[in-house]
């Protein structure tokens, strides 16, 4: 497979290589294909992810919250990031 690069493109990768970062324009070039890969599946996996919604919307399961509830949601989802983060990685 041939590959065109802009100047600029290639300037990038020619540092990486300099700076020891990658071995190989190869490399270099592979490691960037597939971060695209993963940014193109959690672009799909969030496009599901809002049809999904969408579907509950329409279908009407989905809670409406007042300023009240509100506050008492985000109290809870506060409390509930607070013991996750004191609780560490698993």
């Amino acid at each position: 497979m041939e590959l065109q690069l802009t100047p600029d493109q290639e300037a990038l990768i020619d540092q990486a290589i300099s700076s020891g970062r990658y071995p190989t324009r190869a490399d270099a070039v592979r490691d960037a294909v597939a971060r695209w890969e993963d940014a193109e599946r959690a672009r799909y996996e969030l496009i599901a992810s809002l049809d999904l919604a969408e579907g509950d919307i329409s279908a009407g399961r989905y809670t409406d919250y007042g300023p009240d509830e509100l506050m008492k949601l985000g109290d809870e989802l506060k409390r509930e990031g607070r013991a996750l983060r004191d609780r560490g990685p698993r």
